[in-house]
């Protein structure tokens, strides 16, 4: 437990650098750590708490493919949800969030509520029913929370708020007893059944962990997650995401017909996934394929599909082998992959807008081979990601600022802790 003295004390100030990188302000983040416990004894009349941060994640490689029980490789940010939190005597889960409506969630009743659908209590309950389907302990809190993870970003600021809800029951009730793949399977388990989205699991993963991690989804119910600690600043990059501010709006059918197409085509070989499909099985039958589905563009997206997977080991291998060059040549190939065969840059119901197009055309103009530059997340419209030297980064900065706005572009870095409980 903490209070706002122990922060002015510079408590937390050799926690910070592994929540967000080195290039971190201690009097703001105290500031808004401060502004946090003043504002739980306000809502809660509790003077200490524990805190808690959850962080967002970026996707490095593996564009689409988690659906189709690919390999993706994502990352741990240093922007992230906090939380202040204490343990009550009675069974009810309150939540107040900066700019949201109050959450109340009465733990007696754990069962679905259609009505709950799309709401943080769906989550609350999902989450809270998953830890008593595990035969583990809950109990009431009270928490506030507020978060820098953009929203409709790709940062996923949803995930956060789920992972965060987990960890906060694993420390308060069951002594931390869970893995970042466990916090992340309940808050997956959450949005799928209670919130009612059909999401994968690579979100939760990545905001659980910490670092970066490579994963692989074959197996569904225990895929394989690996650490790859690495800093891109201390090699000369700065990752950015950029908001090209496209809509999302109406923009469902485009998400949905990726894995659609995808799993047509391993029905064709009657597999579920293209996981399971051979890639030399897929290459020998393209013709027929052709023939069998009319559709050329599922093709494509497959063959993205499988060359994603290779390259996301091979991203991995620069990594650990500390290559930035050819780590960087990989992303830049994920991303003309994901342009030209995923085909994921644009709605082709409104063709005249590509902002991620024209972002993407900018980068590859001023950088050339000194840097790289991908669609970031799901795409269509949103954001994508970018690698730019630390020494030309203004520059560049400044030329995206003057086409999508100043306020379209986050500088990120790789956060080494795990969601935790830190004070």
């Amino acid at each position: 437990m903490i209070n706002i003295d122990n922060i002015k004390n510079k408590s937390l100030h050799n926690i910070y650098p592994n929540l967000y990188g080195k290039n971190l302000d201690n009097e703001l983040l105290d500031k808004r750590f401060i502004n946090l416990l003043k504002k739980h004894n306000e809502l809660f009349k509790n003077k200490t708490a524990s805190l808690f941060s959850t962080a967002g994640r970026t996707e490095l490689g593996g564009n689409h493919t988690d659906h189709n029980l690919g390999k993706v490789l994502a990352a741990s940010i240093n922007l992230d949800t906090v939380a202040a939190v204490n343990k009550t005597d009675n069974n009810i889960a309150t939540i107040i969030s900066e700019g949201f409506s109050p959450v109340k969630v009465n733990l007696d009743n754990l069962n679905y509520n259609k009505a709950e659908e799309n709401t943080t209590d769906g989550l609350v309950r999902g989450i809270a029913f998953a830890f008593k389907q595990k035969g583990l302990k809950i109990g009431g809190f009270n928490a506030n929370t507020t978060t820098n993870v953009l929203k409709g970003s790709g940062l996923s600021s949803s995930a956060a708020i789920e992972v965060l809800c987990a960890t906060i029951f694993n420390n308060l009730y069951n002594s931390d007893v869970l893995t970042p793949l466990e916090l992340a399977q309940i808050g997956q388990f959450s949005e799928n059944n209670y919130y009612g989205k059909p999401s994968g699991l690579m979100d939760q993963c990545a905001c659980a962990s910490g670092e970066i991690i490579s994963i692989d989804f074959k197996d569904k119910d225990n895929p394989k997650l690996i650490n790859i600690p690495f800093i891109f600043n201390e090699f000369g990059y700065e990752l950015i995401i950029v908001d090209t501010k496209g809509s999302h709006d109406n923009l469902t059918h485009c998400y949905s017909a990726i894995p659609y197409e995808m799993k047509n085509v391993a029905k064709f070989f009657n597999k579920n996934v293209l996981s399971e499909v051979p890639f030399e099985d897929f290459l020998n039958n393209i013709s027929a394929l052709k023939k069998e589905l009319k559709n050329d563009r599922s093709i494509l997206r497959a063959f993205h599909f499988f060359n994603e997977n290779i390259r996301v080991e091979q991203m991995n291998k620069a990594l650990l082998n500390k290559d930035i060059n050819t780590y960087l040549t990989l992303v830049r190939e994920s991303g003309r992959s994901s342009y030209e065969y995923l085909q994921n840059l644009y709605d082709d119901d409104n063709p005249k807008e590509q902002s991620l197009g024209i972002a993407l055309a900018l980068l590859d103009t001023l950088l050339k081979d000194d840097g790289a530059y991908r669609v970031h997340g799901g795409g269509f419209a949103g954001t994508i990601q970018a690698y730019i030297p630390i020494k030309n980064s203004d520059y560049y900065i400044q030329k995206l600022k003057q086409i999508f706005g100043d306020d379209s572009v986050t500088k990120l870095q790789i956060r080494k802790n795990k969601t935790l409980c830190f004070a």
